[in-house]
């Protein structure tokens, strides 16, 4: 068995990074004889620990070691990204993991334009590239025959662009709506019970589930960039979080929540998206009450699902009965593996598809 060499360069070292590091090690027998890849992190940018490029490999140890101190901010993730390009690696791959910027989607948005012009494949978990910037972004990885994937953006690991793309041809995603935020479906689990907002959210914050900045949970932003890029990729929708139309959640929705179990409801952060009859698409972010047998009433905790309208099949929905950051991080190492799998053998031309 001749094993393709990978070379792995990381936009980010926070938690999720780190998860998919251990990952990698954990599969790296399983990716070596199902995928022939043999995988290795040589650059890292961090934003408190610095980072570098060592084509012989990064020493996270030491990385770790060093602590915190000054990071060199983009201008290092842009070097990382540049050496990564010019190494003779068979298979060079840049892993996104940055924090979300709601107001631009930057800087990933540029991480991901640096890395397709160094003729690198990359996948992100940010929602930012999806929710501000897919159409371009789709069309340039395709006309330098790299990828661009992003399965880690919306509900974890679980497959929802994988699924539309690799086993859905010849299909019309007409809308979709889903409990796509797992914090605020555990904060309003938490207030059906009585319990206290800022308590619930704590636990989110330490388990490393909410958003750095958890007021992009609670107030819908995650929720509303997950929309977009949704309905970006599944509709051509070529929307921005700011289009889609936004309420959050507040500890006075706890006596809501309550009213609406003792009328056999349950009230939910509903993310929607439909065409109208002109074309366009029309998205929103809100709590709705649903009825106690909508397939999205049921979910509890950290629980989140999505449902396709579909011209042929219906409706098709998708759950996540819990998320973690185990999940996020299996996300990226999907991608990683559809980009191994989605390479033409020796000799071998392949028409290549973009969602």
């Amino acid at each position: 068995m001749r094993l393709v060499r990978a070379d792995l360069a990381l936009i980010g070292y926070g938690n999720v990074a780190r998860r998919f590091l251990r990952l990698l090690e954990e599969r790296r027998e399983w990716l070596a004889r199902e995928c022939d890849l043999d995988c290795r992190v040589v650059g890292v940018a961090t934003r408190t620990h610095g980072g570098g490029f060592n084509p012989r490999g990064i020493d996270f140890a030491q990385l770790d070691r060093d602590g915190q101190k000054p990071g060199a901010g983009q201008s290092m993730a842009l070097h990382v990204i540049e050496s990564l390009g010019q190494s003779d690696a068979s298979l060079r791959v840049v892993i996104e993991t940055t924090t979300l910027d709601i107001r631009s989607g930057q800087p990933a948005i540029d991480h991901v334009r640096a890395a397709i012009a160094a003729g690198c494949h990359v996948v992100t978990a940010n929602k930012g590239p999806a929710a501000f910037a897919y159409s371009e972004l789709r069309n340039t990885a395709a006309a330098a025959g790299v990828r661009f994937l992003f399965e880690g953006a919306v509900m974890d690991g679980v497959p929802i662009f994988n699924l539309v793309r690799e086993t859905l041809p010849a299909l019309e995603i007409l809308g979709f709506r889903g409990v796509v935020n797992s914090t605020t479906n555990h904060i309003l689990t938490a207030l059906e019970r009585g319990d206290d907002f800022n308590a619930a959210l704590a636990r989110m914050q330490a388990e490393g589930i909410a958003e750095a900045d958890p007021s992009l949970d609670v107030e819908g932003w995650d929720a509303a960039a997950k929309t977009s890029a949704l309905a970006n990729v599944l509709m051509e929708a070529r929307i921005t979080p700011h289009d889609v139309r936004r309420t959050g959640i507040g500890a006075q929705d706890g006596a809501r929540a309550q009213r609406a179990v003792s009328r056999g409801l349950r009230l939910k952060l509903v993310a929607s998206a439909a065409r109208a009859a002109d074309g366009t698409v029309r998205a929103s972010v809100e709590p709705v009450e649903l009825a106690h047998d909508d397939v999205l009433a049921a979910l509890a905790g950290k629980a989140n699902a999505l449902v396709l309208r579909t011209d042929v099949l219906g409706e098709i929905a998708i759950c996540q009965l819990d998320g973690n950051l185990t999940h996020t991080a299996y996300a990226l190492l999907s991608d990683l593996v559809t980009i191994q799998r989605g390479r033409p053998a020796p000799g071998e031309a392949r028409v290549r598809r973009s969602l």
